[in-house]
């Protein structure tokens, strides 16, 4: 009986430690899990960066549209076809 005990013991005390073993690599937390999250959060770090580069060229060129009057006098002439007084304007067309 002991020996059975034994024999047995042994072996759901294998196999539990390999349930175990393919939980922690496999498993919702396990390792290939973390190492997802890794991946992605140097994903969306990168994705940061990018986004603050961005905002920090966007808050220049608001800072210039509002101090900037060569600046505006550009937008004014090319977006808006506005003109100083006694200027004309003549509008080709495009090809």
């Amino acid at each position: 009986m002991a020996a059975l005990t034994r024999k047995w013991g042994s072996s759901v005390f294998v196999l539990a430690l390999l349930a175990l073993a393919i939980h922690d690599v496999f498993g919702s937390h396990g390792l290939l899990a973390m190492l997802r999250a890794r991946t992605e959060l140097q994903k969306i770090r990168v994705e940061i960066a990018q986004l603050n580069e961005q905002n920090q060229k966007l808050g220049e060129e608001i800072k210039a549209l509002r101090s900037d009057p060569k600046l505006i006098e550009r937008i004014a002439r090319d977006e808006m076809g506005l003109s100083r007084p006694g200027e004309m304007i003549f509008k080709l067309p495009q090809k």
